[in-house]
């Protein structure tokens, strides 16, 4: 049994980071619907999934026992229930769809900036140095759950929404196979980010991050 001292700090990271990947994932999910909406499909609204209510996107399993779980070890990984899409109400199936998709990694890179640009204020307004840390603490945990979410799901694989990208510029024949083999590839990819190999998903991560951490940085010294 862990000591008290271990079990706060456990807490203290669960406390700090899972209502950020909550809000993060349920505003993934969100743009989705939201866009499927602009593009004609208004199942996702009809279906109670465009807003950012957790208890409509959450999955028991994926958004809150494997992210706690991964809080904790060290190796991250969660879902959500996937936005329903009818495709017989989108005018252009193909390039209709590939906009749905992009658009939830898209929104967690529009968080993510967001959160650099109100850091760089934060440091360069706020008076108490002490808050002013701990926001910015929050804050870049924030964005590197927002970015880590972004480029997992860009990631040209189905079921995730970079293998719905990639659909729009692959012949169908690829794109099936790729459908056809999809646990086999995530499987695959699962024990991957377990290995060495992982560095290759991490270093977009870290240089996006590092692009935003400079931004954030040059606004707060203007």
């Amino acid at each position: 049994m862990g000591s008290p001292m271990n079990i706060q700090m456990m807490i203290t990271k669960i406390a700090a980071f899972y209502p950020i990947f909550l809000f993060s994932l349920c505003f993934h999910e969100f743009s989705h619907g939201l866009m499927a909406k602009w593009k004609g499909d208004r199942t996702a609204e009809l279906s109670g999934r465009l807003t950012l209510n957790p208890f409509a996107h959450g999955d028991l399993l994926g958004t809150v026992i494997f992210p706690i779980i991964g809080v904790i070890t060290g190796f991250f990984f969660g879902w959500a229930i996937p936005v329903p899409i009818n495709e017989r109400n989108l005018k252009n199936p193909r390039k209709d769809l590939f906009w749905i998709a992009l658009a939830g990694p898209v929104s967690n890179l529009f968080l993510a900036l967001v959160m650099a640009i109100i850091i760089g204020y934060i440091n360069k307004f706020h008076g108490d140095v002490r808050l002013a840390k701990t926001l910015t603490d929050l804050s870049q945990i924030f964005i590197f759950t927002n970015l880590s979410l972004a480029v997992f799901n860009a990631l040209p694989l189905h079921p995730l929404d970079g293998g719905k990208i990639l659909a729009r510029f692959v012949p169908d024949s690829v794109d099936r196979w790729l459908e056809e083999n999809q646990f086999m590839l995530f499987i695959a990819l699962m024990i991957i980010l377990q290995t060495r190999l992982s560095v290759i998903l991490l270093a977009p991560i870290h240089i996006l991050y590092n692009l935003l951490m400079h931004l954030s940085g040059a606004l707060w010294m203007l």
